[in-house]
């Protein structure tokens, strides 16, 4: 073979390498080997860290070299597993790496499987040598809504969180300056030499608490038929609604934009249930915003944490209920978002890089207050990208994304309400962004949404704000 045909070849995912050199090595014929552990047993793995048991117990030094894993999967890994729906290979890939990094407070011990975090993730906001005052009190309220939902079912991890962790977030907190003080790191946190002597590395933005679906719900692979959408929406009606010539049905609604709708019960009312405690209970919200920049919400990301099955069964199922629009379109990403309810603005005006944007709302019924003026949900406007822009160009300049892109078309715009269960499906390329929002107090009532992003995004025609509108809902 040549070098041009070798340069002509498209490059395999790194991920689809490890999978190939080791599935007769560490692949048992159950799907996956998960070092990333569980928690699980009433009794904690050690004094100090109950919840996530160390990597070296099913994973030795020999086995997971320092190149063996990357330390972060990209969105071309998880597509090349999710093109074959191989999601047992996915979630395999996933947590291994989740468990070898410093997410896993058992690698602290174990230093020599240890590896530093991702300056991916560092860079997004994930780090654990900073935090914000909104983050820490996120994570604070987090660890005794834990103390105190698992003190029957698992008195020794509840103690954990209630005695070691909760007085650890209290003592850093008090350190914390006026978010008007920060405003040179725009209200980033730096900790000092006082916080890590008060135990702050030991439980910042670790995985002190990870449940899986299966221990929640063990029986969510076969309820409703193995569904975990409602079996009464209209599938073929959703995709000739997303086309721009159908009409509404009781659980959808068409929309003033082709390549947009509603639709509302996406869930069972089961994996709402199952994905709501999910997202309440694990420790995988690890990345803060800088408020003073972008507001007050923590993120969690499928490829740091949010991995269990059930999320990647619902992408599978999105995907196969809805061929025509996710015709050539494997899953490229996943993340949640939880909102400070003290704030009221959440997500600025932005695109996303893929073709379909899933946008659902798993909020506890009755958190949302329905302020008049504050629908708390999701503005769609009319208007992509040009193709000659690029991601900074378009989620950096706001201003000239509204000047050149948005003013042109009189900010036409679809606002959809937030509502508990209700998806947002759209072209992931249009802009848009959260709508102002009011929720009660309390850890339980934030709001919430999961994004699932499938395909690669497909921007508007031309270079300026005309030939940048929205050719959306062309069935190919």
């Amino acid at each position: 073979m040549t070098n041009g045909d070798n340069a002509a070849r498209p490059k395999l995912p790194f991920l689809a390498v490890v999978a190939f050199i080791s599935c007769t090595l560490i692949r048992p014929s159950s799907g996956f080997v998960d070092v990333s552990g569980s928690n699980h047993a009433e009794e904690p793995n050690n004094d100090e860290h109950p919840s996530l048991p160390s990597a070296s117990s099913q994973a030795t030094e020999d086995e997971y070299d320092d190149d063996f894993f990357p330390p972060i999967a990209d969105s071309d890994d998880i597509s090349y597993f999710f093109s074959t729906y191989d999601l047992d290979g996915l979630h395999w890939a996933l947590s291994n790496i989740f468990a070898l990094s410093p997410r896993n407070p058992q690698n602290n011990v174990n230093k020599s499987i240890r590896r530093e975090l991702s300056p991916k993730l560092v860079s997004r906001g994930g780090g654990d040598n900073y935090t914000t005052e909104y983050k820490l009190l996120h994570d604070l309220e987090q660890a005794r809504y834990l103390a105190r939902v698992l003190k029957e079912s698992k008195p020794s991890v509840a103690d954990y969180f209630q005695s070691t962790v909760i007085p650890i977030y209290e003592e850093v907190l008090k350190n914390i300056p006026p978010l008007e003080d920060l405003s040179r790191t725009k209200g980033l946190y730096a900790f000092t030499k006082a916080d890590y002597e008060s135990g702050i590395g030991n439980v910042y933005n670790k995985a002190l608490y990870i449940e899986t679906a299966d221990e929640i719900n063990p029986t969510w692979h076969t309820q409703n038929g193995g569904s975990l959408l409602n079996n009464q929406l209209d599938f073929e009606g959703i995709q000739n609604n997303w086309f721009g010539h159908g009409q509404n049905s009781p659980t959808t609604s068409t929309t003033s934009i082709p390549g947009a709708l509603v639709v509302d019960n996406l869930l069972s009312t089961s994996a709402l249930q199952t994905i709501r405690q999910l997202l309440l209970r694990n420790t995988h919200w690890y990345q803060t915003k800088t408020p003073l920049e972008f507001g007050k919400y923590v993120g969690s990301y499928v490829d740091d944490g949010l991995h269990d099955p059930l999320f990647l069964q619902l992408a599978k199922q999105l995907h196969e209920s809805m061929p025509r629009i996710m015709k050539g379109h494997e899953l490229k990403y996943m993340w949640a978002y939880k909102y400070d309810s003290e704030w009221e603005s959440g997500i600025r005006l932005h695109a996303d890089q893929a073709a379909v944007n899933v946008n659902l709302w798993v909020s506890l019924d009755g958190a949302d207050l329905e302020v008049e003026g504050f629908g708390g949900g999701l503005v769609v406007f009319t208007a992509k990208p040009p193709a000659n822009w690029d991601f900074e160009s378009y989620n950096t300049n706001t201003e000239f994304v509204i000047d050149h892109l948005l003013r042109p078309t009189n900010f036409a715009n679809l606002t959809i309400a937030h509502k508990p269960n209700r998806a947002v499906i759209f072209d992931s390329a249009l802009f848009h962004q959260t709508d102002r929002y009011r929720f009660k107090k309390g850890y339980e009532n934030g709001r919430i949404n999961l994004t699932l992003l499938f395909g690669e995004m497909k921007m508007g025609d031309g270079d300026d704000g005309n030939a940048g509108r929205a050719r959306v809902g062309q069935e190919l």
